[in-house]
């Protein structure tokens, strides 16, 4: 008897189990944001990643007060920049998101001194992997990525990158790699709706 009731509730138990897995919300761009994202996407026609998460006080919203560079290139790559400068000498927050849509490899960018170009990321330094998205991290960037630590990765033959400034508050390559590592954990792919 003790048997039975123990198997009949084990079986009870990976039923709700189960059901719970299955009713699991799937995770979504935050309703402010969506929007935002969701025209990026279409006006690339590509896949863009859509952050849940941001440091604070950052929040990753299109067109809102923390939105600093939005720029789409001829051949649909992207930049998209948020910004804070703090009060007082309190410093930067700064990330950036970037999209290479149909393309794989690292872009070419104005040598900083002299003539010619250079990888606009270098100097690879290790591996993030969050999310299911497997990065390397790059510690010498160029353009609007200089400073930063910057994790690139590849998705459907596009290369995708997020970066962030490393400065006050956030004054060291450890600290701003962590809040890369909850940036990445917390990305949401966005389809473009054509």
């Amino acid at each position: 008897m003790r048997v039975t009731a123990a198997a009949g509730f084990v079986a009870l138990l990976l039923g709700v189990l189960a059901h719970s897995a299955a009713a699991a919300p799937k995770a979504t761009c935050p309703a402010g944001w969506a929007h935002g994202w969701q025209r990026l996407a279409d006006k690339v026609g590509a896949p863009v990643y859509c952050p849940r998460w941001m440091p604070n006080p950052l929040d990753a919203q299109m067109g809102g007060q923390y939105q600093d560079i939005y720029s789409i290139s001829e051949d649909h790559s992207y930049l998209v920049s948020f910004l804070e400068h703090g009060d007082l000498g309190s410093g930067d927050v700064h990330v950036n998101f970037r999209g290479y849509p149909g393309r794989t490899r690292i872009p070419t960018c104005p040598a900083p001194v002299g003539k010619g170009t250079v990888p606009c990321f270098a100097d690879p330094v290790g591996h993030v992997t969050e999310n299911g998205i497997h990065t390397t991290v790059y510690q010498v960037n160029q353009g609007a990525d200089q400073w930063h630590v910057l994790l690139a990765w590849h998705h459907g033959g596009s290369l995708y990158t997020v970066s962030e400034h490393v400065i006050i508050p956030y004054d060291s390559a450890t600290r701003v790699r962590q809040n890369l590592q909850r940036v990445l954990k917390s990305l949401v792919l966005v389809q473009p709706a054509r």
